[in-house]
This record gives C-alpha cells, structure tokens and sequence, in this order.
C-alpha cells in the first residue's frame, strides 16, 4: 500500500491477571521460601493460564501479536502458559498445560519482560513480613526469561520503564504507572494486538481508569478486560482514538459496578 494512503483499523490490547498464587493455598510455604513476596503458581495456577491461552485463540476475533510481562513470578509462568497455548501447531483439545504441546510455532507471537507491569510495591499489595527488609526487589531476568517457551523472546525491545517503582509507592502512583504503561506500549507498537500479564490492580485499573465512573469489585485469578482503540495511519505515523473497554461485567472474571 502507498504510505501516502490513509488506514483506519483497530488494536486491541487484553490485559490479564496471572494464574493462582501458591501463597494463598499453603499458608506455610512462606516460612522456608527465599522469596516470599514472589510466589510461584500452583498445578491449578498453570492450569487455569492455559486454559486462558486457548480461550484466547479460540474465542478472541483477533489474533495477539506480541505478549508483555511482569517480572513476577507468578506472572511469567501464567505468561508462558498462554504462549504455549497461542503458539501450540498440534491444537490438542485434550492439552491441559504446555507440558502437553508436542510442538509449537515461536513466529506467532512475542514476548518481553517488561516492568511497568510489575505489582504494586507497597504494603498495600505485599505484606511488610515478608517484603525484602530493605525494600528492594530483585530479578533475574535471564533466568525468567528462560521460563518462556523456546524462540518467543523478543531480545530487541528495550523496556518502558528501566527500573521498578520505589517501595511503598501510592495507590494513586499505581493507577497513573499503569494507564500510563498501557498508553506507551500500546503507542509503541500501534500496528499490533497486545496481551499485558500483570497483576489484579492493573487489570482492575485497564477497567476503570478507561470507563469512567466505574468501580472495580473484583478480579478473578486469569481475568482479563479487553481495551481497543482506532488507529488511523498516514505517511508512516500514526494517531490514536481513546481507549473503549469491551469488558462486560462478569463476562471475562472482572466484575465491576457503575458509580452513583
């Protein structure tokens, strides 16, 4: 197509909240962890992500081109799951978790660590007992990295943002990072479908920081909203429409309720 021509198309961005947390169905396995604030998912946690993945595939009227991730744990597992599933080539209905796919195709879809995403760091959100004393948190990021099914790493995205927030950063500095992280990845590549793995306020907050006057009750382990926006191209740049949330109550485990 001529760059001189005008597009007009949508890019939809899902965002999702990772699979369940060990933590909160062994209550003792915070005592002898070495990361206590970094759980890992449970067999149901893996299960669940999946689960979502095919969903994804099946039921979503558009493909997901590219994949970005919290530096969690919990979430780059629930991430990998829900590549495997996108990228699977065998499609086996019976698959219930990756160790199912015989094989799969990396060129579908992407995936980056990225950590804008990362939960809220204050005691709001991780217990100040089991929080790193000094209040910083560390990642190995090749190691996470290496949790993602073979050949899906994106090694050339430079990330959003370079460092994670301070420890004991506001709700309200939560709010703003993640409206302003959904923003700037989806400006960053407007010609594709995004998945964000994040955490329950973030996809709480891609609800009602997009719908106003609406209040976030709840979201279920692997809820996701569902964000589009119109994007019309001309001469190689790009102007972008707000932000519509498709998600309706309930629909996709997000519920939520209109303020009065």
């Amino acid at each position: 197509m001529d760059s001189s021509e005008t597009k007009t198309y949508y890019q939809n961005v899902v965002v999702m909240r990772h699979g369940d947390r060990m933590d909160n169905f062994d209550p003792t396995w915070v005592k002898t962890a070495e990361r206590p604030w970094d759980p890992p998912l449970i067999q149901n946690g893996l299960t669940r992500a999946f689960r979502t993945g095919r969903t994804f595939r099946t039921l979503l009227p558009f493909p997901i081109h590219r994949v970005f991730v919290s530096p969690f744990l919990r979430c780059v597992q629930t991430a990998s799951e829900v590549v495997a599933a996108l990228c699977a080539v065998d499609d086996n209905p019976n698959a219930k978790s990756s160790t199912d796919v015989v094989s799969t195709d990396p060129s579908k879809v992407k995936v980056s660590i990225e950590y804008g995403l990362c939960e809220m760091l204050s005691r709001a959100a991780i217990r100040l007992d089991v929080a790193p004393k000094d209040g910083i948190f560390c990642f190995d990021v090749p190691q996470l990295e290496a949790l993602l099914p073979s050949g899906t790493l994106d090694h050339t995205v430079e990330r959003v943002y370079k460092e994670l927030p301070q420890w004991e950063e506001t709700m309200m500095g939560t709010r703003t990072r993640y409206k302003q992280i959904i923003k700037a990845l989806a400006d960053k590549y407007p010609s594709e479908n995004l998945l964000l793995v994040t955490h329950g306020e973030g996809v709480g907050f891609s609800v009602s920081g997009f719908l106003e006057d609406t209040t976030v009750i709840e979201v279920d382990y692997c809820a996701y909203s569902e964000l589009r926006r119109q994007i019309t191209c001309k001469n190689e740049s790009f102007t972008a429409g707000n932000f519509e949330v498709l998600t309706k109550n309930g629909q996709t485990g997000v519920s939520y309720i209109a303020d009065k």
